[in-house]
């Protein structure tokens, strides 16, 4: 990396995408990028002085990254083949990376500590990287979320550790070097790349396969066809959180740890799925050499990721939430935590289905999960990366949830359907575009309220 001192991007304004971007700006690269659509996220790295465009055009790439000499090229897997600025590249003769590759040589580079699964990635390895921040631990964390506190996904600014996402995607985290890792779930997703559930859980396995010492690689309990010391709650797993409790609006637990015993961790964020997310993270960090205290400071003080069941609004009246779920297993986790938190109240969720390919592949767990909510909205399907997929749509889902009160709106129609509906409690749910409108949703309800 130290031949380049310029670094492109296509696709800078994905989440994986822009904490590498923030990373080089960090140290000292020029940084600039296309992406296809301004987003918070973009006007956020804009604002920290890294030029972006929004059109493919090759009188947009600024003449100091056409030295191919001196510009590495960075690319997600979402950008075009037909892209005009990417071909530019390639017949150039610049050396062009996928980010998992740049990701790669990061953690070869660093002692890495790599979280694994198909649920739960984010949250845990956010975890772990605040736990070791507020430990003054030399890390940086290169996260899938915006961390709340810190209002980025590049946290940290040490040089020795890193704490990576190992994102299946594309088999993406096959090109991570991880010192300690653990794998929280290997659910079937991204079939349209892997083919079969068998397919996904074999790449798991070679992910983890990386890590000789065992007594460095986590996984939860019932992860089958992998070696490693298990986490579970409320299980009988080596490492095993117990006494689940709240206490001043905070969950609590204890855990078992290898025999001995650790009381009163205290975590901010509901659901019983947070809690195997935090036991991995402790697992890990204590692994790395942290003591419990530390461990513990930093759970306690974790404020959470945006659109991790981010409270939007929290009163008496009227409760918003937003979440990132877009799989089903990840929509039950969000419904498990709301009705444990609000029991008796009405409880309505807006969803936007992301990828033709998954709605197709996960139809009914989709319709499964969603009908455990008193009212659904759906929206259409965010295609993403993905072209239509024939007789796959919004229309197919919403005849499958089985709720009492479902309707299927266009996006635009949204906010004034919210805003002559007022509900109790709202649940924003979503990895497409949705997330855009959070904010607007919000004022409208608190005008109304």
């Amino acid at each position: 990396m130290t031949n380049y001192k310029n670094i492109f991007f296509l696709g800078i304004g994905g989440i994986g995408m822009s904490a590498i971007a923030r990373y080089f700006k960090r140290i000292g690269k020029n940084v600039a990028g296309y992406d296809k659509t301004p987003t918070q996220l973009t006007h956020e790295l804009e604002a920290e002085g890294i030029a972006i465009h929004y059109t493919d055009a090759l009188e947009n790439i600024n003449e100091s990254y056409r030295n191919n000499s001196d510009t590495l090229v960075v690319y997600t897997p979402a950008i075009p083949k037909e892209h005009q600025e990417l071909n530019y590249f390639l017949l150039n003769n610049f050396t062009i990376k996928k980010r998992a590759e740049v990701l790669g040589i990061i953690t070869q580079n660093t002692f890495s500590l790599a979280v694994a699964g198909t649920h739960g990635k984010t949250t845990t390895s956010s975890m772990l990287a605040h736990i070791l921040v507020a430990a003054n631990a030399p890390a940086t964390g290169f996260l899938g979320g915006v961390l709340e506190g810190y209002d980025s996904n590049l946290i940290g600014n040490g040089t020795k550790v890193s704490v990576v996402e190992a994102d299946e995607f594309d088999r993406s985290f096959l090109h991570l070097h991880p010192d300690i890792a653990c794998v929280i779930s290997d659910d079937a997703d991204h079939l349209d790349i892997y083919g079969t559930n068998n397919a996904i859980k074999s790449s798991f396995a070679e992910f983890a396969s990386k890590i000789s010492d065992k007594d460095k690689l986590f996984i939860a309990q019932g992860i089958q066809n992998i070696n490693g010391k298990e986490v579970s709650v409320n299980g009988t797993a080596v490492i095993n959180a117990h006494n689940l409790r709240f206490e001043n609006g905070k969950r609590v637990f204890d855990l078992d740890f290898k025999g001995e015993k650790i009381q009163d961790i205290k975590l901010s964020m509901p659901g019983k799925h947070n809690v195997l997310n935090a036991s991995l993270a402790f697992a890990m960090a204590k692994t790395y050499g942290l003591s419990n205290e530390e461990i513990k400071s930093g759970l306690d003080s974790f404020k959470g990721i945006r659109r991790r069941f981010s409270f939007k609004i929290n009163t008496e009246k009227l409760v918003m939430i937003d979440d990132y779920a877009h799989h089903p297993t990840e929509i039950n986790a969000v419904s498990q935590a709301v009705h444990e938190m609000y029991p008796d109240k009405q409880i309505t969720a807006v969803f936007q289905p992301h990828l033709f390919s998954r709605t197709r592949d996960f139809m009914d767990g989709f319709a499964e999960s969603l009908s455990t909510f008193n009212n659904v909205i759906l929206l259409e399907i965010y295609p993403a990366r993905e072209l239509p997929i024939e007789n796959i749509n919004s229309t197919m889902l919403i005849n499958k949830i089985k709720s009492p009160s479902k309707i299927l709106l266009q996006k635009e129609e949204l906010v004034s359907f919210l805003s002559e509906n007022t509900p109790e409690v709202l649940v924003i749910i979503g990895a497409g575009d949705v997330g855009e409108m959070v904010d607007e949703i919000k004022t409208t309800l608190e005008k109304n309220n």
